[in-house]
């Protein structure tokens, strides 16, 4: 009798100290991991998020970039991190779900090695081709390379790149044959497809891009989300001519898998509140995304349904990693 009342005061005392523990937290600085270099679009948001994250945790936010192998080698870190809410991934569809499947012994599972925190933000890819090419909407394009004797050139970030498998799916959805150039990152793409040196590209938007746009260097055929984009006013969707086509970029906040939900908790408040404020949402926007917080679930269940849809593009078009 003395031994289970002992174990029962034990149990209790674990569990106290466990709630102290979260309603303290946090009481350290809190480390949000960027798996890419510094200056990306990533580390841009990542950056903004530190001050009004700050204020409302009462700790400091350290950003802090550890780039390599499409991003698996911060989110392997955090994924072996402990699950105390003072080491989080700032990850978007590459890390989260397509790096897995394209890197050998990536380390970690994007679904079961994480615990989701919120969204951040998601943006679409625009569909834009050379001025040159003879259609004017993405029905006439599709219908163009439908005719063509030869693939049609598509330009991407590099190979597994979302801006790649997008572009895949884009082909075997409309039916038409395009033939991938990979590039050394985004910024050389757009130059790509306005010189003519390849006919599409599929990307988010840059400087770049829309200025070749607005000069009438570039066709905006369409943007990949289900829904009409704020960043590109007046753009059909890509699904209104291919039912069912649907990508998006998203970024979001992600710690080890098994933080406490009460720190979860703590650390989707102040992501909430930061993405609540006017000036930020106006950052982010000039950024070419659109701030967008959630709840932990609903960031766990897009990159739960994502994973399966990426892995059959990966297998269909037999994409291996660089």
């Amino acid at each position: 009798m003395d031994r289970f009342v002992r174990s029962i005061a034990a149990l209790g005392a674990a569990l106290a100290a466990q709630l102290a523990s979260a309603q303290a937290f946090p009481t350290k600085p809190i480390r949000i991991v960027v798996p890419y270099p510094a200056g990306g679009t990533t580390d841009i948001m990542a950056r903004a998020l530190q001050e009004p994250m700050q204020k409302t945790l009462g700790q400091p936010v350290i950003v802090d970039n550890k780039a390599g192998a499409a991003g698996a080698i911060g989110a392997r870190e955090v994924a072996r991190a402990p699950a105390d809410g003072y080491t989080l991934l700032f990850s978007n569809n590459g890390p989260s779900s397509t790096t897995p499947l394209l890197v050998k012994d990536a380390g970690y599972n994007g679904v079961k090695d994480f615990t989701p925190v919120s969204q951040v933000s998601s943006a679409p890819l625009f569909v834009v081709i050379n001025a040159a090419v003879p259609a004017s909407d993405l029905k006439g394009f599709i219908e163009y390379g439908r005719v063509q004797p030869n693939a049609l050139e598509y330009a991407s970030a590099g190979i597994g790149s979302l801006g790649h498998l997008a572009s895949e799916m884009f082909a075997r959805s409309a039916g038409i044959r395009m033939i991938h150039i990979p590039y050394k990152g985004q910024a050389p793409t757009a130059n790509a497809v306005m010189t003519g040196e390849v006919k599409v590209l599929i990307t988010t938007s840059s400087g770049a891009m829309n200025s070749f746009i607005k000069e009438g260097k570039l066709k905006l055929l369409g943007v990949s989300t289900p829904q009409p984009s704020p960043l590109a006013p007046g753009a059909p969707t890509v699904n209104s001519v291919l039912p069912g086509y649907n990508v998006e970029i998203w970024f979001g906040l992600l710690g080890p898998a098994g933080m406490p939900s009460d720190v979860v908790a703590k650390l989707n408040d102040a992501v909430t509140k930061a993405l609540a404020l006017p000036e930020l949402q106006a950052r982010f926007q000039n950024f070419g995304v659109i701030a967008k917080a959630s709840t932990p679930k609903q960031l766990g269940d897009l990159i739960a349904d994502e994973v399966p849809r990426w892995a059959q593009v990966v297998r269909d078009a037999g994409i291996r990693a660089e």
